[in-house]
């Protein structure tokens, strides 16, 4: 029994059975940094399992383990070859996380290229709930995640998830692994959440403040920023507004936020 990749739906199925290993390592293994380890007992949660060779090494980690399938011949695969397996079907981007688990957990998959940005949107809404994310995505998202100001792939989805969680780069993945290959490379990566409680700013200003600054990424700030920013106030003063939004850091970001609330 086989499943056919979608193209639709965004499908590679991994075939390489060392890879799924590794992947499924990062949250209970060996590369889950050391002071992520109070996490390493979390139920996890799966997002589009396909075949299930990445499901196969999370069940054998002995957590309780949920999947997310959006593709009905893949559940009918899956509930097949793995009876135990609960799987939900449906659509991740649409479901309550609330309602599959009360409590945190760890979050995994080989993500959809197609969606990859917007599940990774979602999880900064439930980031309270999902202390650990790790997996498989296309390798330019997963290293524009990873990257640090002053790198030319640094952007929106860089700054608001590091500001909330500690992003590390692991390894890359060739496309002859997959079946079908897909046309680029894909990277592995773990997120897990750092020790900040609060932003320090409004948060939706702050997500204006870097959406805004981002979509006009050639510009300097002083220029992106024109409409949130009144001339003759003081945050019109900020040195930093002579840069481009990737120089700045997050919390140059949080600090910029602030200085454009209090000049309203």
């Amino acid at each position: 029994m086989q499943v056919k990749a979608k193209k639709q739906l965004g499908q590679h199925f991994l075939k390489d059975e060392d890879i799924a290993r590794r992947i499924a390592e990062t949250i209970s293994g060996p590369e889950l940094p050391e002071d992520a380890k109070k996490w390493a007992d979390l139920p996890i949660l799966e997002i589009g399992p396909g075949m299930g060779v990445l499901t196969k090494y999370l069940m054998d980690s002995g957590r309780e383990l949920k999947a997310v399938e959006l593709d009905s011949e893949s559940v009918a695969f899956l509930s097949k070859v793995y009876p135990k397996l609960d799987v939900i079907e449906g659509d991740f981007l649409k479901m309550n996380l609330d309602e599959i688990y009360p409590g945190q957990f760890a979050l995994i998959g080989n993500y959809p290229y197609n969606i990859s940005s917007q599940i990774f949107f979602k999880v900064l809404d439930y980031k309270e709930k999902v202390p650990v994310v790790a997996g498989m995505l296309q390798k330019e998202v997963a290293e524009r995640i990873c990257s640090g100001p002053g790198s030319k792939v640094y952007g929106i989805l860089s700054v608001l998830l590091q500001a909330w969680y500690d992003c590390r780069y692991l390894f890359d993945v060739e496309p002859f692994v997959f079946a079908p290959p897909p046309k680029v490379k894909s990277g592995v990566l773990i997120l897990t959440r750092n020790s900040r409680t609060e932003l320090g700013c409004d948060p939706v200003l702050f997500k204006t403040v870097v959406k805004t600054s981002f979509g006009m990424r050639r510009k300097t700030l002083r220029n992106s920023l024109a409409s949130l920013i009144r001339p003759d106030s003081e945050a019109a003063k900020l040195e930093m507004l002579s840069l481009r939004p990737e120089r700045l850091s997050v919390e140059q970001f949080i600090e910029l936020t602030n200085a454009i609330s209090a000049s309203r």
